[in-house]
């Protein structure tokens, strides 16, 4: 347990000299102070589900701007909420409806904020809730830290990586109850707070896990598995490969495309308070046992586009075009937003026979 002893001042006038002593042993005792370790969880949202959604610009300058690389912008709202622990968030999962789409977002801290929303961005539906099991049940981040999410369209249920703990939980659908978990040793030696960042589902039933920076020993890129089927059953069946994201850039989320292809959101982060995003293409056929795959740039958000902190991507089809979906992590902070936009995945001209290109 620790221990602390504090000095009591001397009497003194109520002055300037000692205003500041009182203020300099309030601050040391705030210092000193342990954190509370007691069973209570990270912030947990309200048991009420209030949130609002704003439209926001591609350019804030140049409204009418509509293309980024192979993306065209379809719209985009900020989310924002009066409950404290709102936002946040570090994965996404969208399924189409017929009314319009159902988002499940997951913050880096457990919480869970679901929600239907139509093509005139109107919501609805909205539930807030908390997953129900996970690496630990303490106060601190390490305990909840669920940074990236995954699904099984068929059966419903549903995948997290959690970092600091550098494990893979499956839950029933819905976050009703945990099913198994397992830590695969591959995964063990990844920093603590850059852990399973990103991971996706493949409809074989396997699974592709991308660390947020660390690369293999005496390798290049971000350490990566290929897992041969569900990693909290067969933690270590699969092979090791690299993933070498654009220069300066970390993976923060990945998802497959419905063409097959995969594809990797990048964000880089520059002081003084300054984010950007890549996201890029990669060929499934490029994932071999010890390679080091190189993706193909697609688009790009930065300054003076809208950009922030994005951490999770989802693609789905509407109207036989393939949808992309981003969302921003805010960190919590007054300085960063909650962003959920939508591009449209244009054909990729350099993937056309020669002759139509002609």
């Amino acid at each position: 347990m620790f221990r602390m002893r504090l000095a009591v001042a001397p009497a003194c006038r109520v002055d300037q000299g000692c205003a500041m002593r009182i203020l300099y042993s309030v601050l040391l005792l705030l210092f000193l102070t342990p954190p509370w370790m007691g069973e209570k969880r990270l912030p947990l949202l309200g048991p009420d589900p209030v949130f609002e959604v704003t439209q926001v610009t591609l350019d804030a300058a140049n409204p009418a701007l509509r293309r980024v690389g192979q993306l065209t912008w379809l719209g985009g709202v900020q989310l924002t909420s009066p409950d404290p622990a709102f936002g946040g968030f570090s994965s996404m999962q969208v399924s189409r409806q017929a009314s319009g789409n159902r988002f499940t977002l997951l913050s880096d801290g457990g919480n869970i904020v679901r929600f239907g929303m139509d093509g005139r961005w109107r919501i609805g539906g909205r539930s807030f809730a908390e997953l129900p099991d996970g690496p630990g049940t303490g106060w601190l981040k390490q305990d909840r830290d669920s940074e990236s999410m995954t699904s099984d369209p068929k059966t419903g249920r549903i995948w997290v990586g959690f970092e600091r703990a550098n494990a893979v939980w499956r839950f029933s659908p819905g976050f009703a109850r945990s099913e198994a978990h397992a830590a695969p040793p591959a995964m063990a030696k990844w920093p603590s707070n850059e852990g399973p960042e990103a991971m996706t589902r493949l409809p074989d039933g396997g699974f592709i896990v991308i660390a947020e920076t660390k690369p293999w020993p005496h390798g290049k890129g971000r350490g990566a598995i290929r897992f041969a089927g569900d990693p909290t059953q067969k933690p270590r069946a699969g092979f090791l490969f690299s993933y070498l994201p654009p220069d300066h850039y970390d993976p923060s989320d990945l998802t497959q495309l419905p063409d097959g292809r995969l594809l990797v959101l990048n964000r880089r982060f520059a002081l003084p308070f300054d984010f950007s995003t890549k996201l890029v293409v990669i060929d499934p056929a490029a994932i071999r046992p010890g390679a080091l795959v190189r993706g193909r740039e697609i688009a790009t958000l930065a300054k003076p586009l809208i950009h922030d902190n994005f951490e999770g991507v989802a693609a789905t089809r509407e109207n036989g075009a393939t949808i992309i979906w981003i969302v921003s992590d805010d960190n919590q902070l007054f300085l960063q937003r909650s962003l959920l936009l939508k591009f449209r995945l244009e054909p990729d001209p350099a993937a056309q026979p020669a002759k139509k290109r002609r």
